[in-house]
C-alpha cells in the first residue's frame, strides 16, 4: 500500500518535466515569432510607397526618376535606362583589334566569363536608350525604345517623369507592340512634355484601326512624324490626308511626314494629294516603297501646278471672302460707325429743312472743330461743293448713305474705309507719325496674309472655272520604288516646268521656293527615257545640295 501512494505521488510529477519542455518549446517558438515579426512588418512599410508615387518630385534625371517611380509603383523587373550606343567613328579593322585589344574589350570578356550564360543575353533585355546633350551629360535629348512591348503601366510612369526633361526633342518607338488604346494614351502624354519635343517616330507598329492620324490633330505640336513600316493602306492614307487639311481647317505644325514602306496605292495617294491642296506647312513628304501607280502619281503631280477648284471649294471661298469683308469693315473706328448712325438720324430729322439750314450746319461744325488742327480747314473750304456731290469726308449728314452703298459692293467697301480712316486720323498728326501708322497697318496686313486660308489666295478664272495656284510650299517629294510608268512621268514633267517658271530658289523674295528635290528612281520606266531626263535636267539646278557641291568644286578649281 505504501508503494501505491509513491507511485501515485510520483506519477503527477513525472509529466512536469515534459510539460516544462513543451512550454519551453512553446516559448522558444513565441520568441522566434516575436523575432520574425519585425522582418514581416517591413514589407508593409515598403508597400506604402507604391501607393503614393505622386508624391515623388522628379529631378530631371531620367535614369533616377524612372527607377524610383517604378519602385514606388511596385514594378520590380523594369527596363533599365542606358545610353544609346553609337558606332565608333574611328573604326579599326578586326585584325588590328585582335592584335591590340582595348581595356573595354578585356572587361567585357571578363564579365562574360564570369556571368557565363546570363551575360550573353543581356543584350536582349528591354532597355530605354537615351541620347544626351553634348553640353549637358544629364540632359536627355532623344529616347529610343526598340523591340519590347510598351504597356499602359510604362506609359503611366512616362507621364510623370518625361515632363521634367526640359531638353527632350524626339521619341522613337520601333516595334513596341502599340495598340489603338496605348496610342491614345501616348498621344495624351505628348502635351505634358517639354515644348522642345518636335519629332515622333512610330515604326513597325501596325494598328488595326490605323489611328495614326490622331498624331496630326489641330492641337498637335509635332513637326517631324515618321510612320514607316506600319502596313498603312488606302484607308489609313485617307485618314492622314484629312488630317493634313480639309475644307475648313488644316495642320499648321507638321513639317515632315515619312510614309515609306507601307501599302499605299493609287487611291491612298489621291487622298494624300487632296490633303496637300490646302496644306501650307508640310515641306517634306516621303511615299517611297509603296504601291503607287500612274493614277496616284498624276493626282500628286496635279497638286504641284494650278488645279481647278471643286464646287464646294468655290462656295467656301466665297463665304470666306464675305467674312473677310465684314471683318475689314468692323476694323474701322467705332467713332466713325457711331458718326454714320448719327448722320443717318440727322438726315431723317432734316428731310424737310431748307437748304439754308444745311448751309449753316457746316459753318457751326467748322467753328467747333477748328482747334483740332489746320488740316481740317483745308477740307472745310471745299466742303460745300463736296456736299452737293454727296462725297464729303464725314461732316455732311448725307454721307452715311453712299458709304453703306459702297460697303455693300463685293470687295469695294474695304477700299473706301481705310481711306476715310486715314483722312480722319492723319490730319492732326505729323509726317513721321503718319509713316509709323502706315507701317503698322502694313504689318497687320502681312500677319493676316500669313494666317489666311489658302482658298483666299489669288486665283485665275478660265472658261468659267476657278483655278488655284499649285502647292509651292512642298520642297521635298520622295516616290522611290513605286510602280510609276512614263504616263505618270508626263504629269510630273508638267508640274516641274510650272514650278521652275514660277518660283526660283535663288530669289531674295520671302515667297515659297517651290519643289527643290524630286525622287522618281527605281520605278517602272527606263532611266534613259527622255521624260525622266528632262525632269532631272530641270531639277538639277534647284537641288541645294548639288548646287553647293558644284560651287565648292568651282571655287576649288
Amino acid at each position: 500500500m505504501s508503494n501505491e501512494p509513491s507511485a501515485t505521488g510520483t506519477s503527477p510529477r513525472t509529466p512536469r518535466p515534459g510539460t516544462q519542455k513543451s512550454s519551453g518549446a512553446v516559448t522558444k517558438k513565441g520568441e522566434r515569432a516575436a523575432k520574425e515579426k519585425p522582418a514581416t512588418a517591413l514589407p508593409p512599410v515598403g508597400e506604402e510607397e507604391p501607393k503614393n508615387p505622386e508624391e515623388y518630385q522628379c529631378s530631371g534625371i531620367l535614369e533616377t526618376d524612372f527607377a524610383e517611380l517604378c519602385a514606388r509603383s511596385g514594378y520590380t523587373d523594369f527596363p533599365k535606362v542606358v545610353t544609346r550606343p553609337r558606332p565608333n567613328q574611328n573604326f579599326v579593322p578586326s585584325a588590328s583589334m585582335s592584335e591590340k585589344p582595348t581595356q573595354e574589350d578585356q572587361r567585357l570578356s571578363a564579365s562574360c566569363s564570369q556571368n557565363s550564360l546570363e551575360s550573353k543575353y543581356v543584350f536582349f533585355r528591354p532597355t530605354i536608350q537615351v541620347e544626351m546633350e553634348p553640353e549637358d551629360s544629364k540632359a536627355v535629348k532623344e529616347i529610343y525604345i526598340r523591340g519590347w512591348k510598351v504597356e499602359d503601366r510604362i506609359l503611366g510612369i512616362f507621364s510623370k517623369c518625361l515632363p521634367s526633361l526640359s531638353q527632350l526633342q524626339a521619341i522613337n518607338l520601333w516595334k513596341v507592340g502599340l495598340t489603338d488604346k496605348t496610342l491614345t494614351t501616348f498621344i495624351a502624354l505628348l502635351p505634358l512634355c517639354s515644348s522642345t519635343l518636335r519629332k515622333v517616330s512610330l515604326e513597325g507598329n501596325p494598328l488595326p484601326e490605323q489611328s495614326y492620324y490622331k498624331l496630326m490633330g489641330l492641337d498637335s505640336t509635332i513637326a517631324h512624324l515618321s510612320l514607316r513600316n506600319n502596313n498603312i493602306d488606302d484607308h489609313g492614307a485617307q485618314l492622314l490626308g484629312r488630317a493634313l487639311s480639309t475644307l475648313h481647317n488644316s495642320n499648321r505644325t507638321l513639317v515632315s511626314l515619312n510614309l515609306g514602306f507601307n501599302h499605299i496605292g493609287d487611291e491612298g495617294a489621291g487622298y494624300i494629294a487632296d490633303g496637300l491642296r490646302l496644306n501650307r506647312s508640310l515641306l517634306r513628304l516621303s511615299l517611297a516603297h509603296n504601291r503607287i501607280q500612274d493614277k496616284g502619281a498624276l493626282k500628286l503631280a496635279e497638286v504641284l501646278r494650278p488645279f481647278e477648284l471643286t464646287h464646294r471649294e468655290v462656295v467656301e471661298r466665297r463665304r470666306l471672302l464675305l467674312e473677310k469683308g465684314s471683318q475689314e469693315r468692323s476694323r474701322s473706328p467705332s467713332s466713325s460707325r457711331h458718326g454714320d448712325s448719327k448722320t443717318e438720324r440727322e438726315k431723317s430729322q432734316t428731310m424737310g429743312i431748307s437748304s439754308v439750314a444745311l448751309a449753316e450746319k457746316p459753318e457751326k461744325m467748322q467753328t467747333v472743330k477748328t482747334p483740332k488742327g489746320l488740316g481740317k480747314k483745308k477740307e472745310k473750304s471745299g466742303e460745300v461743293v463736296k456736299k452737293e456731290e454727296k462725297s464729303g469726308p464725314g461732316q455732311s449728314p448725307t454721307q452715311g448713305t453712299p458709304k453703306k452703298e459702297d460697303a455693300s459692293k463685293a470687295g469695294k467697301g474695304k477700299v473706301t474705309i481705310p481711306e476715310q480712316k486715314m483722312s480722319k486720323g492723319k490730319g492732326p498728326k505729323t509726317g513721321s507719325k503718319e509713316k509709323r501708322s502706315i507701317l503698322l497697318e502694313s504689318e497687320l496686313v502681312v500677319e493676316a496674309t500669313e494666317m489666311v486660308n489658302p482658298l483666299l489666295e489669288p486665283v485665275e478664272h478660265r472658261d468659267g472655272k476657278v483655278f488655284m495656284p499649285g502647292n509651292k510650299v512642298l520642297l521635298h517629294l520622295n516616290l522611290l520604288r513605286n510602280r510609276i510608268t512614263e504616263v505618270g512621268l508626263e504629269g510630273f514633267l508638267t508640274a516641274v516646268q510650272y514650278q521652275v517658271q514660277v518660283s526660283k530658289p535663288k530669289s531674295s523674295s520671302k515667297g515659297p521656293l517651290g519643289l527643290l528635290w524630286l525622287s522618281l528612281a527605281k520605278n517602272c520606266f527606263d532611266p534613259q527615257c527622255p521624260t525622266y531626263t528632262m525632269i532631272q535636267e530641270l531639277m538639277l539646278p534647284r537641288d541645294p545640295v548639288k548646287a553647293k557641291v558644284r560651287e565648292e568644286e568651282a571655287t576649288a578649281t
